[in-house]
């Protein structure tokens, strides 16, 4: 039990110094850079880069962005009752509805379908918001793989 603690202290602290040594060489990195070419992920997203689809937050930056400004239905048209509502104000059952929809769409539907809920005025739930974001995102980086 001794030497088992021991092993556990002894990479707990590597782990520490190795995660000390990462955040200072980042630190000196930033230091090194010219102001001009220090951007935020946001700038880089507004000055015309592409988003590469690994990250959540460029996954939320591109559904957001609404590319196409025609609203498509995916049979989903009873959804329009909820334009305006904030997205903490829906009931279990209203987020079960959404859920079920999004959950029985094609993978390959499921961005446009949040970009039209945006287009339509509806802001989706909470939960059902960071779920279309991880399908997103899983089939962006499959597609990638691929």
């Amino acid at each position: 039990m001794t030497v088992a603690l021991i092993i556990l202290c002894a990479l707990v602290g590597v782990g520490a110094l190795l995660y000390a040594e990462h955040r200072l060489h980042l630190r000196r990195q930033r230091k090194d850079e010219p102001e001009a070419q220090q951007q935020t992920p946001s700038q880089a997203t507004e000055d015309g880069e592409e988003c590469c689809g690994m990250h959540i937050t460029c996954e939320r930056d591109s559904l957001l962005a609404a590319v196409s400004k025609d609203i498509e239905y995916y049979d989903d048209e009873e959804l329009d009752r909820f334009a305006g509502r904030g997205a903490e104000e829906y009931t279990d059952e209203e987020i079960e509805e959404f859920r079920d929809i999004l959950l029985t769409m094609q993978a390959s539907d499921i961005a446009g379908w949040g970009r039209s809920l945006q287009l339509r005025g509806i802001n989706l739930p909470t939960p059902v918001r960071d779920e279309l974001i991880m399908i997103v995102a899983e089939a962006r980086q499959h597609v990638a793989v691929s």
